[in-house]
């Protein structure tokens, strides 16, 4: 039974498997990689899903719909044909598409798919996505956020570079950006920024809104099918645009005529908004990534939309003006593939397949995780104390204490949220947790609160009251994941060897010690440097970073080996 990698888009959909040694798309019924995300409820009931569907978004628009992985994870409803779906199953009938058709070409069972989903989707979208895999029939145990697939493919063909880049993953209703560094056998992620509501189905509606202009035309009082025509002309316009200096769009038909012509300078005034938007997401990956802008030795351009002159100019412009030594872009064969093989290779990775078994690639929360705590001025409104960090590596686990907040306090509440904003209630609530406290003055008596997050979105909380030694846990898992209380008592296990020391490592432990060692056998001025490079390295260790923890094994060794041979001399 194989596994394969499924990068599920918002325009186009691929499956990819690693093969014969090397990743390969996988043809649909039509010899093609490239799927449409589109799904239309025929007269008779039945389904159409893919390119034929796509066709059916003019002649039947009342029945067919796509670009519905915008809505992942909301309670939108789409109806077609006198019946309601959500956005997980229009999703899961696409991933059967893909499924099947992949079963066709391996002639062989799919056992797990790996799916690919926008580093900035929250918990109930990746849950969401998950859903949709189980309600297609396949396992789904990994989503691999699309700027780290993206990663990876570019890693697996580009085996001797290190050093560290930035992943621009523009789709067709999606833009992730990521900072990516790579060293030896090792792809780390180290931020992510995106936006769920900012793709290149945007220009799309500008361009349609602007032929709409020009001709008179109220787009919001057209009809479903005369929508439908003109987004269609406005797609392919953005698409000769690409190509040519002026786009055409020419419409002729009873009722609905009209002609535009357009140049990528006007389409870049008329989209300034979706321009700031880039900017914005750019400059919070760059903000996070604690790097200095002159340490990015390159740009890596992924998904459809970065096909777009007017995209590629604007991303050389917005690296111009953070510095002037970041011109090299890589244009990956086929943009719109790219995270397909990467998950592609994630695959190859878990069947362990023989030339990228070693290959390591390490995951952030693109999230903050947290807990709400007392606001002295507005009782009614938690503040949001973050505990895990969004961009923090995973696995992760981290502790914090709390103390109480009132006199006689017999009991602590533990709001869990997730989101970056001050307030709690601005953020997703996850859950919620108590344990009971000895009563005492205000402040006298504390807990710790432990989050344990792993790569597959489980949460698991722990609260410890300090004085008394109790504690209680909760695990935090979406409902829509499908797991049962069995499967979850499994993947707590499986996090509490997470909950040590990071010190907990055969090679840092070995250097510590022989650090300490070295402490005993030296003395004066040179104890202090000692203690001044180990704290330096404790705090490298702690952060959690592997490439980081790689590099400083090497430096701090050789600092030993420096010291060390410095008694010798002695």
């Amino acid at each position: 039974m194989a596994i394969i990698g499924i990068d599920l888009g918002t325009t186009n959909s691929l499956a990819c498997v690693w093969h014969e040694g090397k990743c390969v798309l996988i043809p649909n019924a039509f010899g093609e990689v490239f799927t449409p995300s589109a799904v239309s409820v025929n007269d008779d009931g039945s389904m159409s899903v893919g390119k034929a569907a796509k066709e059916r978004l003019i002649s039947h628009p009342d029945s067919t719909v796509a670009s519905f992985k915008r809505f992942m994870g909301t309670g939108k409803q789409f109806f077609l044909q006198k019946k309601h779906f959500s956005a997980p199953e229009l999703s899961s009938f696409v991933l059967r598409k893909l499924k099947d058709d992949a079963e066709v070409w391996l002639n062989e069972e799919v056992s797990e798919a790996i799916i690919s989903v926008p580093a900035y989707f929250n918990d109930s979208q990746r849950a969401a996505t998950k859903l949709a895999g189980s309600l297609a029939g396949v396992n789904v145990e990994r989503l691999v956020n699309e700027p780290s697939a993206a990663a990876l493919a570019y890693r697996s063909q580009n085996q001797k570079k290190d050093g560290c880049f930035i992943v621009f993953d523009f789709g067709g209703g999606t833009l992730d950006v990521s900072v990516v560094e790579c060293f030896e056998n090792i792809v780390e992620i180290i931020s992510v920024a995106g936006s769920n509501r900012l793709g290149g189905d945007d220009f799309d509606h500008i361009i349609a809104n602007e032929f709409c202009n020009e001709n008179k035309l109220n787009f919001d009082e057209l009809s479903p099918t005369e929508r439908s025509i003109i987004l269609k002309g406005a797609a392919q316009c953005k698409l000769n645009l690409s190509s040519a200096p002026i786009g055409k769009m020419h419409v002729d038909l009873p009722g609905l005529r009209g002609a535009l012509d357009i140049t990528n300078e006007t389409l870049a005034r008329q989209s300034s908004e979706i321009l700031v938007g880039i900017r914005n997401v750019m400059e919070r990956a760059l903000k996070d990534c604690g790097k200095n802008v002159d340490e990015i030795d390159q740009v890596i351009l992924v998904g459809g939309s970065c096909n777009m002159p007017l995209v590629q100019q604007y991303v050389k412009k917005l690296m111009r003006d953070y510095s002037e030594r970041i011109t090299p872009f890589v244009n990956m064969p086929s943009p719109d593939a790219v995270v397909a093989v990467g998950v592609g290779v994630y695959a190859g990775i878990k069947e362990r397949g023989s030339e990228i078994r070693d290959m390591l690639l390490t995951d952030i929360c693109p999230f903050t995780l947290g807990i709400g705590t007392h606001n002295r001025s507005d009782h009614s409104r938690l503040f949001m104390s973050p505990i895990i960090e969004r961009n923090t590596t995973l696995p992760s686990s981290r502790v914090n204490r709390y103390y109480t907040v009132y006199d006689n306090q017999t009991e602590i509440e533990c709001m869990i949220y997730q989101g970056e904003e001050m307030h709690a209630d601005n953020n997703i609530l996850l859950g919620n947790l108590k344990i009971k406290v000895p009563p005492a003055p205000a402040g006298a008596e504390s807990v710790d609160i432990r989050f344990t997050y792993d790569i597959n979105g489980l949460l698991d909380v722990e609260i410890e009251s300090v004085s008394t030694k109790k504690k209680v846990s909760k695990a935090i898992i979406n409902k829509e994941y499908g797991l049962s209380d069995n499967d979850i008592k499994q993947k707590r296990k499986k996090l509490a060897v997470l909950k040590v020391d990071p010190f907990d490592v055969d090679e840092i432990r070995f250097l510590v010690a022989r650090a300490e060692r070295l402490y005993v056998e030296i003395a004066g001025f040179q104890r202090e440097v000692l203690i001044s490079r180990l704290l330096r390295f404790q705090e490298i260790v702690s952060g959690n970073k592997r490439i980081a923890i790689q590099k400083e094994l090497v430096l701090f060794a050789g600092f030993l080996d420096d010291m060390e041979a410095s008694l010798l001399i002695l």
